[in-house]
């Protein structure tokens, strides 16, 4: 996700120019100013347009007060407040006016040789600070004396002070009018304002080159047009030259205006990068100003873009090193687009190595808990790069980049989609040396990346090497230990983590654990359930007789003990149940003479108690799965106890699932740690048997 570049816009400074001298001083505060819209300052504003439409107003002796009247408007323009009250006293015609007035050399040589104008140029640029005046501006016709005035250094035969201040001045008038108007930047290039400030870069003077350059800045961004004719001119060279400035003004107003023209421009890119823009400015990463270094990243991101050649001369040229240091800044501007700039890098196969060489893995990860969106889809986008390399993905394991991608909150889809497809890459990164060297680091590094690693791993590793991972290497005990912990955040991980093992491990669909029920043998049918025909043995239930066949009962050994062995049933026609309701007993002799039961839920526990003691295994399983369907936060610690009593496998692998599947609901619970502590060794035992099979299936 590319940051967004922005025009330049700058508020003007206001020159107050002592009568003979050039030297800027710093604005004063108007004596006892009226409030804006007042009556008050409406008169003031009026008074000085009249001066200025005075047909004595042009000649060069009524200059001083001309001066004065254009000095005060400047200083009300610099208060916001009061410019809406200068438009509408039409003080934009008024000044507009004096930028046409012709200059003789008696003008030039005099007091206010270009102050006039210079001063005409202040309050055009302070008004188009506000863009609803912007095009007031230009209808009153002031770009072509805009223009006509910034070549005037050609025309006139004395540099004077006065003229560097005007052209300064002008292409500060530029950059507001033009600012974030596509139409105007069309005007200013039609009008042919283009060429002069080019030619303005060159001039003898600092503050001029930087305010033609941010002009130009303005006039490139997002126009295609001014792009291409600011190249024609041969701005670049004299752009590249200014990248080496020992000036950070200088600099970084040249690599803004050289930002704005390779945007989205590939052709303007290259032309840029043959200019032999790249080494200064990777140079510019080490600027003592911040404002450089944010625009050199960005910048280097944008060439490494153009092809795989370009992102290699970048790492080769030195550039990785302070893109990284710079992902550390407290400026969170500086740290977006260094990302940025590594997020392109990392996507070529020479410079991953570098990136981690150098420390980038973990600034990356941190930016991923950012709460600026684009600082966290750089960074994602970045180690979606690294991962591709297989020699990097234990050490982004290591420091747990795995489990930020995972469980991070990403703010834009885009990102959401950039850390899915990291994911992805993970897996089918996750195999033969791969897997060898984490499950190395598993075993004998420290103890943290150990659980980093058995936590990655859970989600990761192939399944036919789970048994090994987990079983042989010791992975399982490292996700309990973190499962039994104080730490709720540790036990949340881990709960995930065995959580995910489990799902990826048993062939059945998630929630439903226990096994479906026995396929059905030969039975007697549903015809003979309670029919007294052929009926050998009457059961007593709750009063009522229950008539059955022994061979039918035979397959339940508590009934084939009582009828063949010693018992005083074998010979008793009548048997008595107690502790059996008359509607359980019914079902359950249905499920023995048919091989199956519909076991709803309101009769499932006391069914599965009686399956239990009549050692019914095909019925117990169906009375677990149903059971299995009603687990909730506030009866899973019943059930798991009830799964304990009646020895109900299937409903006890049920309750642990739920339990590593619902942390966040049962965390709160009073008994929940508790409840883990007690059921770690049957979900030790419950992973023992799971991958065991799951790794004897896939052999």
């Amino acid at each position: 996700m590319a940051p967004k570049r922005k025009s330049l816009k700058r508020k003007l400074e206001h020159d107050l120019v002592a009568l003979g001298s050039d030297r800027a001083k710093s604005p004063q505060p108007l004596q006892n100013s009226p409030p804006p819209s007042s009556p008050d300052v409406s008169a003031v504003i009026l008074s000085h347009v009249d001066l200025l439409n005075s047909p004595s107003s042009t000649y060069v002796t009524d200059r001083a007060a001309l001066f004065r009247s254009l000095h005060a408007l400047s200083d009300l323009a610099q208060n916001e407040e009061m410019v809406d009250d200068m438009v509408k006293c039409s003080v934009v015609p008024a000044v507009v006016k004096h930028l046409e007035v012709p200059i003789d050399d008696d003008c030039v040589c005099g007091p206010y040789g270009y102050e006039v104008e210079k001063k005409c140029a202040i309050i055009l640029g302070l008004l188009a600070n506000k863009p609803e005046h912007q095009h007031l501006i230009v209808d009153a016709g002031a770009l072509p004396y805009i223009v006509d005035l910034l070549k005037r250094h050609k025309t006139s035969s004395i540099i004077s002070p006065g003229l560097v201040g005007l052209l300064r001045r002008l292409a500060d008038a530029i950059t507001n009018l033009a600012h974030e108007n596509t139409t105007i930047k069309n005007l200013v290039r039609m009008e042919g304002g283009i060429p002069p400030l080019v030619e303005l870069l060159e001039f003898n003077d600092r503050n001029v080159q930087k305010a033609a350059a941010g002009a130009l800045r303005t006039l490139a961004f997002k126009n295609d047009e001014n792009k291409n004719q600011i190249v024609e001119c041969k701005a670049l060279p004299t752009l590249v030259l200014m990248l080496r400035s020992e000036d950070p003004t200088v600099h970084y107003e040249a690599v803004g205006v050289i930002g704005n023209l390779v945007h989205s421009s590939p052709n303007i890119k290259k032309e840029v990068i043959q200019a032999g823009a790249l080494q200064p400015v990777i140079g510019l990463l080490s600027s003592s100003c911040l404002e450089s270094q944010r625009e050199a990243a960005l910048l280097l991101g944008q060439f490494a873009s153009t092809d795989t050649d370009c992102k290699v001369h970048i790492a080769q040229r030195g550039a990785i090193q302070p893109l990284v240091g710079m992902l550390k800044s407290s400026d969170s501007q500086l740290k977006e687009m260094s990302a940025f700039a590594l997020g392109r890098l990392a996507q070529d196969s020479h410079n991953q190595a570098g990136i981690a060489y150098h420390g980038g893995i973990e600034p990356l990860i941190d930016l991923l808990s950012s709460k600026n969106a684009f600082i966290q889809h750089n960074a994602a986008f970045a180690l979606y790069g690294l991962v591709d390399n297989e020699d990097i993905i234990a050490d982004v394991i290591k420091a747990g980049g795995f489990h930020k991608l995972q469980d991070g909150s990403f703010k834009a889809q885009p990102t959401r989609e950039c850390v899915a497809k990291t994911l992805t890459r993970f897996e089918e990164k996750i195999q033969g040396q791969v897997l060898k060297h984490l499950s190395y680091l598993m075993r004998f590094a420290e103890k943290g990346v150990q659980r980093r690693v058995a936590l990655a791993l859970a989600h990761l590793c192939p399944i036919d090497d789970c048994r090994t991972i987990f079983i042989d290497n010791n992975g399982l005990e490292l996700l309990l230990e973190l499962l039994g912990s104080t730490n709720l955040k540790q036990t949340g991980v881990a709960s995930l983590a065995l959580h995910k093992l489990a799902t990826r491990a048993i062939s059945v669909p998630l929630g439903d654990v226990a096994p479906s029920s026995p396929t059905p043998q030969e039975f007697l049918g549903k015809h003979c359930v309670n029919n007294p025909k052929l009926s050998d043995v009457t059961f007593l239930v709750e009063g009522k007789r229950f008539y059955a066949h022994r061979v039918c009962l035979v397959k339940s050994d508590i009934f084939r003990a009582m009828f063949d062995g010693g018992y005083r049933e074998r010979e008793a026609k009548d048997i008595e149940i107690p502790n059996i309701k008359w509607d359980v007993f019914e079902l359950m002799m249905r499920y023995i003479y048919t091989g199956t039961a519909d076991v709803s839920l309101d009769i499932a526990q006391d069914l599965l108690k009686a399956a239990d003691q009549y050692l019914l295994e095909g019925l117990k399983r169906l009375c677990e799965n149903t059971i299995s369907q009603d687990i909730t936060a506030e009866n899973v610690a019943l059930m798991y106890q009830m799964s304990d009593t009646f020895n109900a496998t299937s409903l006890k692998h049920a309750c642990i699932m739920f339990v590593l599947d619902q942390f966040d609901k049962l965390s709160s619970k009073p008994w929940y740690g508790y409840l883990v502590c007690s059921i770690v060794p049957d979900i030790r035992k419950f992973f023992s048997t799971l991958l065991g099979k799951s790794s004897s299936a896939d052999s």
